[in-house]
């Protein structure tokens, strides 16, 4: 891999789901790290991307899903380990040496996959269009807001719809998000929550989704861990050989297969949210 290209892999992701569920203010935590919370309605698709460790060594220090908000454990010189809670969106985790590597065995090289990530419409006005952009993605975010049962019940649809569409073997990891608003410690103690874990968790086992996340694009809380787990497993698969790293429509580029996945070119540099087309006011979407 050339060394002015910080990454080994570049896959296309997709978030779906309803208008309003906050599709792209997830988008905007993991790739400027900032919240929005008025955002104006998408048309067509906005850009983002964002560079996340894959495979070991990251990959041995991965939390659980079900993880309500990120860890982190550090040992010191004497073995006492300490582990330190954050919320947000934590910086890239390491893996503290336990001893030192042994001189046959040279140390693992942690790769890297830039996300180009694809933030479509989630109005029914524009459905036609958004179906396009399913092509060629090798994962996908199916989101809905836990405080809204409708936008959780559309899911099967945009899950059928992806199918349809995408490659077979396209990741998919069903979000809830708004998670801030669906605890008993939401602010001004309204639990808005209209989804539980259980059904959520449910429908996803039932559809043979990868797993269930909560998520929270104010707070921070598994905003990273919902895409990391899709880079995860696209990563798995590439070990595996199902992608054609030279065909356009497995979602996946190396360094010497050809250019990014996203509109804007393979450049290093992190890409601010631009709308493919003129937007109009409205709520977060």
């Amino acid at each position: 891999m050339s060394t002015s290209i910080p990454w080994d892999y570049i896959a296309k992701l997709v978030c779906i789901g309803d208008s309003g569920c906050g599709k792209s203010s997830l988008t905007i935590r993991l790739c400027e790290g900032r919240f929005v919370p008025h955002h104006d309605v998408t048309i067509g698709v906005e850009f983002g991307s964002r560079m996340v460790p894959v495979g070991p060594p990251h990959s041995n220090n991965l939390l659980p899903s079900s993880s309500p908000d990120f860890s982190i454990s550090t040992t010191s010189e004497n073995g006492t380990t300490t582990t330190t809670s954050t919320s947000g969106l934590p910086p890239p985790r390491t893996v503290p040496k336990s001893s030192p590597p042994k001189t046959d065995e040279p140390p693992v090289v942690q790769k890297h996959m830039k996300l180009s990530l694809w933030d479509t419409a989630g109005q029914e006005t524009y459905k036609s269009v958004t179906r396009s952009y399913f092509r060629g993605a090798s994962g996908a975010l199916l989101v809905f807001d836990l405080t809204r049962k409708s936008t959780f019940t559309h899911v099967t649809d945009w899950l059928n719809d992806l199918r349809q569409i995408a490659e077979p073997d396209i990741v998919v990891v069903l979000v809830g998000n708004k998670a801030d608003l669906a605890s008993p410690d939401a602010e001004g103690g309204q639990n808005k929550r209209e989804v539980t874990r259980a059904e959520a968790e449910e429908w996803a086992r039932r559809n043979g989704i990868l797993e269930y996340v909560e998520t929270s694009a104010k707070s921070g809380e598994n905003v990273e861990n919902a895409f990391t787990r899709v880079a995860e497993r696209i990563y798995q698969n590439i070990q595996a050989g199902k992608y054609d790293l030279n065909d356009r429509r497995s979602g996946v580029k190396a360094p010497t297969a050809g250019s990014s996945l996203a509109g804007g070119g393979a450049g290093t540099k992190p890409v601010r949210l631009t709308n493919s087309a003129n937007k109009t006011s409205g709520g977060c979407c």
